[in-house]
């Protein structure tokens, strides 16, 4: 292993010691192995590359204030990718064998683990596809799900800056984590032109309406859509069409402990010109506060040069359970 500067890390893929993989055939799952090769071998054929199988997770273990390592709620994850396996018509993985897989890769990669104080923690990333050779349009014969983990940076440095956000009005509106009413973990190619026009006019991110009306808000390009309004509710959209973010989950939960009011409804994109605190969110950046939204020839300017006081207790409260400042009343952390 060589010497790492925990300071200098950033959000980025990073060979560790090694990864552990799970091969489907025959109706089950084999009992895994952990390889310190980071490549995969596939068929010209396979089913992935061809009708795109694919799903995936993400979640990250923290070094706690006492030193120990624990994964925030893996058993959410868990009980997503196989929310995500049932609709693309892939095998279900058992969920305590998903967790204890898990633990052992990141047991395996302990000494990827940012230390306490540096802001970091251990990326961690399953993804599952289909690998039978077949050019009929079926399901995939035979799965692999691979568990690999990297040590990431904090994603702010030097404070937490508002982004400004495009809603997609000049182009289709392509569901980034599924199609129509799919909610499936890992999928944003649906997503990448929107994200390409969006960047070409200099807006990080797009935040999509829903498929049917173009009348409400859905989420972001790659993140769960929240705010505070100006009474002080914490709202989130609810929708058919969106990934059921474990962080936004997570930060309904947390808002409830702290005496807010927090409501997943259908929110009119009229709305948002009274928010107070828009914010993407998602396990890479927690919370991203938004500055601006631009609508066609309309700029929602809500004057934030920093994260907002709301805002900013949330990102801490839930930063502090997941690096054990904080008490974890709801036993998330799951330690290794």
């Amino acid at each position: 292993m060589q010497p790492i500067n925990w300071e200098a890390l950033k959000f980025e893929f990073m060979p560790t010691r090694s990864n552990i993989r799970f091969h489907y055939a025959d109706g089950k799952w084999d009992e895994g192995r952990l390889t310190g090769d980071f490549n995969i071998s596939l068929s010209v054929a396979a089913n992935v590359l061809h009708y795109g199988q694919a799903i995936f997770e993400g979640m990250k273990a923290f070094c706690g204030k006492d030193g120990k390592i624990r994964v925030f709620r893996p058993w959410a994850n868990a009980k997503r990718i196989n929310s995500s396996a049932r609709q693309l018509v892939m095998p279900e993985f058992p969920e305590e064998k998903f967790v204890e897989a898990v633990k052992t890769v990141v047991r395996d990669n302990i000494d990827y683990v940012p230390p306490y104080g540096t802001g970091g923690s251990l990326y961690i990333r399953p993804v599952m596809f289909g690998t039978s050779p077949q050019v009929g349009v079926n399901a995939s014969f035979e799965y692999e799900l691979v568990i690999m983990v990297m040590p990431v940076g904090p994603y702010y440095k030097g404070g937490i800056k508002p982004v400004d956000a495009m809603i997609s009005v000049d182009f289709d509106r392509a569901a980034p984590h599924g199609t129509g009413h799919i909610k499936a973990a890992g999928n944003y190619a649906a997503g990448l032109y929107s994200s390409m026009l969006a960047k070409k006019q200099h807006f990080p991110i797009v935040l999509f309406l829903d498929p049917q009306t173009h009348t409400y808000v859905d989420e972001f390009t790659t993140s769960n859509f929240l705010a505070i309004t100006k009474d002080g509710k914490y709202v989130t959209p609810l929708s058919d069409s969106i990934l059921p973010s474990v962080t936004n989950d997570s930060l309904m939960t947390v808002a409830k402990d702290l005496g807010y009011v927090a409501e997943r409804r259908r929110i009119a994109a009229t709305e948002l010109k009274d928010m107070a605190e828009p914010a993407a969110c998602g396990t890479a950046v927690v919370i991203t506060p938004v500055g601006r939204i631009a609508w066609g020839d309309q700029v929602i300017d809500y004057g934030w040069k920093e994260i907002g006081p709301n805002l900013r207790k949330l990102y801490d409260e839930l930063t502090g359970i997941q690096y054990g400042e904080r008490p974890d009343n709801h036993n998330w952390l799951v330690e290794c």
